[in-house]
């Protein structure tokens, strides 16, 4: 005996609806990752060259920029998109 092979009940041709896509990110978000991506660069420029290497800009001044640059990025990744209403 031979076993019948099981047939899946027959599906009804709906046509799905399309959502939005929503993204993680709203266009600020992005912004202000550009500007803190923009600011880092900003302060490994400072940070570089070869001439006078304690002048105040490479030991003080770059160092904050690129912390103030990541943190602005962290901002941007944590801060919540406006909501579309």
């Amino acid at each position: 005996m031979a076993q019948q092979p099981i047939r899946p009940a027959a599906a009804t041709k709906t046509q799905p609806t399309a959502a939005p896509v929503q993204f993680i990110f709203g266009k600020e978000n992005y912004r202000i990752l550009i500007i803190s991506i923009a600011i880092v660069a900003l302060g490994f420029f400072l940070m570089s060259g070869t001439t006078d290497i304690y002048s105040n800009t490479k030991i003080v001044l770059a160092p904050i920029v690129v912390l103030a640059g990541f943190g602005l990025g962290f901002y941007a990744i944590f801060k919540k998109p406006a909501a579309n209403s």
